[in-house]
């Protein structure tokens, strides 16, 4: 190296530039993160031009931090859940209509999946269904509706454990298929095994209802014949 290129002084870069207000925001008191967001650079960049500095002092006292988190995390979690109620109406907006064709296929596809299966070992040929969700119960009122299923057949009947409100319980469900109390069926009683953590406790807790179709044998055999149908017409599945 020659003399002349040991005298030639050092042009300076970007680098130094973002060096230079690295330092300037950490004697601010700004953090890593604070200065990695204005200037773009990585956390391991800054740490080592400003490695020399002293550290700033706190610009919150630990009860202000908590506090500044705890709203942090309730504008998260509100943003959140704004964004699961747009895509909700969204979803909900793209079902547009329902024809007849479409709640019978619905029907056929709930029963098979919610309702009592005749088994090889024990024919039993009877609609019933079970479910816990008022909403899944007045589909499958219509769809028995579109079946031509008279209301003097359906039966009702709420199905609950012994420690929940089961008067409350039956009056929901009274009102969910637009009955009185008195004309549902005895209610079935779950007895309590307290070796079991139940999760399902609480005001909300309603237990199940039993939807129970008289002198059903015919409808179910054809549930069965629906349901074939549906799977020999389905997709062959993926290999």
């Amino acid at each position: 190296m020659t003399a002349e290129t040991q005298g030639r002084k050092r042009h300076p870069n970007a680098k130094d530039a973002l060096r230079e207000r690295a330092r300037e925001l950490r004697g601010e008191g700004r953090t890593y993160d604070e200065i990695q967001q204005e200037l773009g650079c990585s956390k391991s960049s800054i740490s080592l031009w400003v490695r020399d500095l002293p550290r700033p002092a706190p610009r919150h006292t630990p009860e202000e931090q908590r506090a500044l988190m705890n709203e942090g995390l309730r504008r998260f979690r509100e943003a959140r859940e704004e964004r699961r109620r747009t895509v909700r109406r969204t979803a909900h907006e793209e079902i547009g209509g329902l024809s007849d064709r479409e709640l019978f296929l619905v029907g056929v596809a709930l029963y098979w999946a919610e309702g009592q299966k005749s088994k090889s070992y024990a024919r039993r040929e009877r609609v019933i269904f079970v479910n816990s969700d008022p909403d899944v119960i007045l589909v499958f009122q219509a769809w028995l509706r579109l079946l031509g299923v008279e209301p003097d057949r359906v039966k009702y009947r709420v199905m609950i454990h012994q420690t929940a409100d089961i008067p409350g319980a039956e009056r929901f469900w009274a009102d969910a298929v637009g009955t009185e109390v008195g004309r549902l069926q005895r209610t079935t009683i779950k007895k309590h095994n307290p070796r079991t953590v139940r999760k399902n406790v609480g005001d909300g807790y309603r237990g199940c209802l039993v939807v129970v179709v008289a002198n059903s044998a015919d409808v179910y055999c054809r549930i069965e014949g629906w349901w074939s149908g549906i799977v020999a017409l389905a997709p062959t599945p993926l290999r």
